[in-house]
């Protein structure tokens, strides 16, 4: 229902300084290169924490209840992060605060002595990713008012997953030729610090992102249904992906691939990650709902490659997984901005990733446990729940479509 309400217009001169595509297409660039770095940092890390929660005397089910229970703080935590950057507008202050504590978590992991402490930094580190993505997100929506929602954050994972690739890669270098996973994790502060100074050059040229967006009427500030139903089916995906660490864990476990060979593969998953959210976003603009069942129905035959694959199969497996991973970063989150007014984003973002984390952690302990028993029940759980996933966002895609004017 509408209040009658609108949102504050743009000034005449925020007006002229932010007018048309190509500075929206400049700030969203300018903000992708801020998570270029920032993935570089996190996920660089993220491809050999479980191996090294394994050399520090991890187990299996260690490793997915701690990465399960990582995803639930990096996602839960966004749902209060949210509500904060809209009740306060202060987005650009609240993602400052979540960039610089994942920034510094991440290198200081070089200094865990053990895989309790590891694993506190690694909380930290999703603490911090969870404070900063609602309210970046909510930057980012006005900029895609201009040039497509679904390229704007297309082209925004693309960078960011660059960044995911790049990182693996370096820390693939450095074990390569110091063998240390310490000297790995330190090598990090680099794109830590250069992540920090491009955001703070993103804050002081872009003050007020909103004066991208033209204003909207004003919504009745409850969550539609069919945000819920959406979130619902989009959440069972996050109860069926494998979590990185259990499968890099599988790899040394199984000895599937060498050490230095973990890194690369988790490379090659964002690589695939940023090449899908590229391609996906420019196609979903135009297409719709149909691009998002499209690359679930290919990521579902990932778990099959990955555990019972030799290298060239898990490599097969990882690229699916990449794929997946691409479109649950891009085209699934322009959905949510077709279905929510500005002045909401960050709170509905916020909500939409509390419940896809909470979700992502309940899957991920399960997975953890049940690898402890059986690689076979890993696969079946995997590959069912997805399949579930899309059977269902295939019953709400002509709603999605009749009620927002998202393509069917």
């Amino acid at each position: 229902m509408l209040k009658g309400t609108v949102m504050q217009r743009a000034t005449p001169e925020a007006a002229r300084r932010l007018n048309g595509p190509r500075a929206a297409l400049a700030f969203v660039v300018l903000i992708g290169i801020v998570s270029l770095f920032a993935d570089a940092t996190y996920e660089g890390a993220r491809s050999l924490l479980g191996p090294y929660m394994l050399v520090l005397g991890a187990s299996a089910t260690a490793v997915g209840i701690i990465s399960g229970f990582g995803e639930l703080v990096g996602y839960g935590l966004r749902l209060l992060s949210g509500r904060i950057s809209d009740q306060t507008r202060r987005y650009w202050t609240v993602a400052l605060f979540g960039y610089f504590i994942q920034m510094i978590a991440v290198p200081a992991i070089a200094l865990a002595g053990s895989w309790e402490v590891a694993a506190v930094l690694w909380i930290a580190e999703r603490t911090g990713k969870a404070m900063r993505n609602p309210p970046r997100d909510a930057i980012l929506s006005h900029a895609s008012s201009q040039i497509g929602r679904g390229w704007a954050f297309g082209l925004h994972e693309a960078l960011d997953q660059a960044g995911a690739t790049i990182g693996p890669l370096g820390l693939a270098l450095v074990l390569y030729l110091d063998g240390s996973y310490k000297a790995a994790f330190a090598i990090l502060v680099v794109p830590a610090v250069l992540c920090l100074t491009f955001l703070l050059t993103a804050r002081a040229r872009y003050p007020n992102p909103s004066d991208f967006e033209a204003a909207l009427p004003e919504f009745d500030s409850r969550l539609p249904p069919l945000f819920w139903l959406y979130l619902l089916g989009t959440g069972l995906v996050a109860v069926a992906y494998t979590d990185f660490p259990l499968i890099a864990f599988h790899f040394k476990d199984a000895s599937v691939i060498s050490d230095s060979w973990t890194p690369v593969f988790y490379a090659v998953a964002m690589g695939a990650d940023a090449t899908a959210a590229l391609a996906l976003g420019r196609v979903y603009d135009r297409l719709g709902i149909r691009v998002l069942i499209a690359a679930f129905a290919l990521s579902a035959l990932f778990p099959v490659l990955v555990f019972y694959g030799g290298f060239g199969l898990a490599l097969a497996g990882i690229i699916l997984w990449g794929i997946g991973f691409g479109a649950q970063e891009s085209i699934m989150k322009s959905v949510v901005v077709h279905l929510i007014p500005p002045s909401k984003r960050a709170s509905a973002f916020g909500m939409f990733d509390a419940g896809f984390g909470v979700l992502w952690f309940g899957g991920s302990a399960i997975m953890g446990i049940l690898y402890d028993q059986s690689v076979a029940a890993v696969v079946i759980f995997s590959t069912g729940l997805q399949i579930i996933a899309i059977l269902w966002i295939l019953a709400l895609r002509q709603r999605l479509a009749d009620s927002h004017m998202i393509a069917a």
